[in-house]
């Protein structure tokens, strides 16, 4: 079989997403910022290599109720406008925080932040795109995350995998990187099935995977999310980019990743050139 891992040593333009549960201290929900700088460093030393990189993330909306002191019952009569000032408050906490890492390596971040807007309509999609290329001729590492503070149920794209692999869709990534709670993907939920088998490589993402990810199958997996990361895969890979699935428990696996060692599921490229972006996220809303 060809050794797709060792050609991660030469991808160009890396998407790196992260679950905010990730980089939160499970007992508070306050920022772990350990991990925080740890995964910034990673980020930085990928740019340093001359590559260029972006940030999915989220956790505006999480940092925002902290910040206000927001209770479950203070959402009860009002909760999206509750959630939307809170997303703009815990923006603005977390680029700040944000800043502040990438700083301490000399790095410039910028935020952008989008909805489905961005990826509908034409003008919008080619204004975010040259956003994009513009900040990595500037050697600056975009933070991305959907834009809560005005994003409903109508705009919204929904969940970061998605997101993520919009992004490299839209901006011509080599490489998406998921990390997650999961070391990749198993045939069944390996947490329930003691027969389930981890997948190191997906050379073709047909049915026989996707229904890996969906409740049909009993999976735990699937109704936790691997169901939106196969999703993130067929946009990514029909988009030709690869896409790897990997724990974030240890977030210097990145460079490992990088480096061409063998962790996560690696999903392989295949371009598809007939791939329509914004009519596959509006097949997904609908379904």
């Amino acid at each position: 079989m060809k050794n797709y891992r060792e050609s991660m040593q030469d991808k160009k333009r890396i998407v790196v997403k992260i679950g905010s549960s990730s980089l939160q201290h499970v007992q508070t929900g306050d920022l772990d910022y350990i991990r925080l700088d740890v995964l910034v460093r990673e980020l930085c030393n990928l740019r340093n290599q001359g590559k260029d990189v972006v940030l999915v993330t989220s956790g505006a909306i999480a940092q925002g109720k902290k910040a206000v002191n927001i209770r479950p019952k203070d959402l009860e009569e009002n909760p999206i406008a509750v959630k939307q000032a809170c997303a703009a408050i815990g923006q603005a906490r977390l680029m700040m925080t944000y800043q502040k890492i990438f700083a301490e390596y000399n790095q410039v971040a910028a935020q952008i932040l989008m909805t489905r807007h961005t990826v509908d309509n034409e003008m919008n999609r080619t204004n975010a795109q040259n956003t994009f290329d513009e900040l990595f001729n500037l050697g600056v590492i975009p933070i991305v995350n959907e834009n809560d503070t005005v994003a409903t149920h109508e705009i919204e794209i929904g969940d970061n995998d998605t997101l993520s692999a919009v992004v490299a869709s839209m901006i011509g990534a080599d490489l998406l990187i998921l990390l997650s709670d999961i070391d990749g993907l198993y045939t069944d939920d390996p947490r329930k099935n003691p027969d389930a088998k981890f997948v190191e490589t997906v050379e073709k993402l047909d049915d026989s995977f996707m229904k890996m990810g969906k409740s049909s199958t009993g999976s735990g997996v699937g109704t936790g999310g691997m169901s939106t990361k196969l999703h993130a895969a067929t946009i990514a890979t029909s988009s030709g980019a690869d896409m790897i699935i990997a724990n974030s428990s240890d977030i210097r696996i990145i460079h490992r990743i990088m480096d061409g060692r063998n962790f996560g599921t690696l999903f392989v490229a295949n371009k598809d050139n007939e791939f329509d972006l914004p009519a596959y996220i509006a097949k997904l809303h609908e379904d």
